[in-house]
């Protein structure tokens, strides 16, 4: 069950993370931390959440494609049904 809300709720991300920026599509969320990496949750019926399914969730997810392909996350833009990311190798 995918809980859409439309207004602000707490979640619980690794303590160890401290994010430096955040995006919201019509049903998803993207942050980017200072570390290089994106996490993602909300609806993914379109793909938008990155993580090589259509899957939706309720908890954020770290993309793990960027992860495996060397890359850093520097800058992320939600659309209605997207989600652009800007990296650096």
């Amino acid at each position: 069950f995918i809980s859409i809300q439309a207004f602000p709720a707490l979640l619980d991300l690794p303590q160890d993370l401290e994010v430096s920026k955040v995006s919201c599509g019509s049903r998803h969320t993207a942050v980017v931390t200072r570390g290089g990496e994106l996490y993602t949750w909300g609806w993914g019926k379109y793909g938008q959440l990155g993580h090589e399914d259509k899957a939706s969730s309720d908890q954020p997810r770290r993309v793990e494609y960027l992860v495996a392909e060397g890359l850093r996350a520097e800058e992320v833009v939600c659309g209605p049904w997207t989600t652009y990311v800007c990296v650096l190798e």
